[in-house]
């Protein structure tokens, strides 16, 4: 590049280098050097001409998209969405299906707590009706002998 930013012409360049050569303490025996170093250069430049040709002049070939792999790839996707949102329906019904057994649980088993509990209050109606009709009499105890005789008079 140029001082002003611009690349100078390649000549220029050649010059450039073998003034530095000759400035950095390389002898010049009669220009030989900067004779050689131009043709150096030079050949430098040319192979890398011919190169550089050589890598634009190939063919080259572009990347053909398929319509089907693009296809099997949005198929291969979509089917894979369609999989996790299968899994997590699984789950979600899994967890409603357990909620629902523990409710039902839960109502059966309080249906068996009050029917307990019912027993429990007709076996106590029944053990108070018969201390109850243990401890009452019909008669006070001082007649008792005469109801004994009312009961036999009846039975007969």
């Amino acid at each position: 590049m140029s001082r002003d930013g611009e690349f100078a012409p390649k000549e220029d360049a050649a010059r450039g280098l073998a003034g530095r050569s000759a400035k950095s303490g390389l002898r010049e025996e009669d220009g030989e050097l900067d004779e050689e170093l131009q043709q150096a250069l030079g050949n430098f430049r040319l192979s890398v001409e011919a190169w550089s040709a050589a890598a634009y002049s190939r063919p080259r070939t572009a990347m053909k998209v398929h319509g089907r792999r693009i296809w099997q790839l949005a198929a291969g996707w979509a089917l894979g969405c369609v999989l996790v949102a299968g899994a997590a329906s699984e789950l979600v019904h899994e967890r409603h299906v357990r909620l629902e057994q523990a409710r039902i649980a839960a109502v059966m088993q309080a249906e068996r707590q009050r029917l307990a509990a019912e027993q429990r209050n007709r076996d106590e109606e029944e053990l108070l009706a018969k201390v109850d009709s243990d401890v009452s009499r019909e008669v006070p105890s001082a007649m008792e002998p005469l109801a004994q005789l009312m009961a036999e008079d009846d039975t007969q």
